[in-house]
C-alpha cells in the first residue's frame, strides 16, 4: 500500500520482518494528523499480515520523531473543543494500536526523539538507540503536557521518572534513557541496523503465537495483584498454549531433536 508520509515494505533480507519508516526528513519526522492516519493503518495492516512476525518502527534522516508538525500545530490553534478532542484522541489511538500490535515492535531510534516521538518509542516492546541520541518530553516548555503519550511513557521509564522529565522538559541522552529502561540497548550508530537485523531474527524465530501470547501476558499483568484470580488465570493461559498446535509441535520438536515447524517457512 502507498502512503504519503510513511512507508511500509517487507525485509527482503530479513524473512517475516516488516519495516514501517517515518519518511519527512525534512521536517524532522514531525507527525500530524496525516501521520498519525497513516501509522494507525500501516500498524494494523502489519500486525494481521500472516506472513509477518516482527515490525521494525524507523525513520530517515537525521532525527527520528520531533513530535508535532508546526504547520499542524498552527492548525490545532484555531480547533474548537471539540476539534481538540478529536485530534488528540486520533493520536491516543494510534499509540494503542503500536502498543496492542499482536507482533512484537522493535523501534530503531537513529536520531533525536522529542515529545510525541518519545510516544512512538514507548508503545515499542523493544528499543534499540544510537550513541549521542537525545531525548525529551518538551511539552511543559510549550505550556503544554504529554497527556496521550503519558501511559506509555510512564510505564517504560517509571514513574518516578516521568514526574521530573515530564515537568523540567530536560533533555536527556541514551546512557540515561538506558539507565531508566526506556531504551534497551544502545549501538553505534554504524552497528544500530545490525543490532536490530539480529534481534528481529530472534523474534522470528520463535513461536509465533508464543510471542503473540507473552506480548499480552505482560500487558494484561503488569498492573495486577497476585490473588486467586490472577493464579487462575496465569493457569488457564499455560494451559491453553500447551494444548495449542504451535504449543505441541513445539515440545515435540525439542523432544525430537528437530527443528519446528514455523523454522521451516
Amino acid at each position: 500500500m502507498e502512503f504519503a508520509r510513511i512507508t511500509l515494505t517487507l525485509t527482503s533480507d530479513l524473512p517475516h520482518v516488516a519495516r514501517i519508516t517515518l519518511s519527512r526528513p525534512e521536517v524532522r519526522n514531525a507527525f500530524d494528523d496525516g501521520t498519525i492516519a497513516e501509522l494507525t493503518q500501516a500498524f494494523v495492516l502489519a500486525g494481521e499480515a500472516e506472513d509477518v512476525r516482527v515490525i521494525v518502527l524507523d525513520a530517515q534522516g537525521s532525527a527520528f520523531c520531533a513530535g508535532a508538525d508546526l504547520n499542524w500545530m498552527r492548525r490545532m490553534a484555531a480547533y474548537s473543543d471539540a476539534e481538540n478532542r478529536a485530534d488528540a484522541l486520533a493520536l491516543a489511538t494510534m499509540l494503542n494500536t503500536i502498543y496492542h500490535c499482536p507482533k512484537p515492535v522493535i523501534a530503531q531510534v537513529q536520531g533525536d526523539a522529542y515529545a510525541g516521538g518519545m510516544g512512538l518509542i514507548s508503545a515499542a516492546d523493544i528499543v534499540v538507540a544510537a550513541e549521542g541520541v537525545q531525548f525529551c518530553l518538551s511539552e511543559a516548555k510549550l505550556g503544554l503536557i504529554p497527556a496521550t503519550i503519558a501511559p506509555y511513557v510512564i510505564r517504560a521509564m517509571g514513574t518516578q521518572a516521568a514526574r521530573r522529565y515530564f515537568m523540567t522538559a530536560e533533555r536527556f541522552d541514551a546512557r540515561q534513557a538506558l539507565h531508566l529502561g526506556l531504551v534497551h540497548e544502545l549501538s553505534a550508530v554504524s552497528d544500530l541496523a545490525e543490532s536490530v537485523a539480529r534481534l528481529a531474527q530472534t523474534l522470528a524465530s520463535n513461536s509465533p503465537n508464543a510471542v503473540k501470547e507473552c506480548k499480552r501476558l505482560v500487558i494484561d499483568l503488569a498492573h495486577r495483584p497476585i490473588d486467586d484470580a490472577l493464579i487462575a488465570d496465569t493457569a488457564q493461559r499455560i494451559a491453553t498454549i500447551r494444548a495449542s498446535a504451535e504449543g505441541r509441535e513445539g515440545v515435540a520438536s525439542f523432544l525430537e531433536k528437530r527443528k519446528p515447524s514455523w523454522l521451516a517457512e
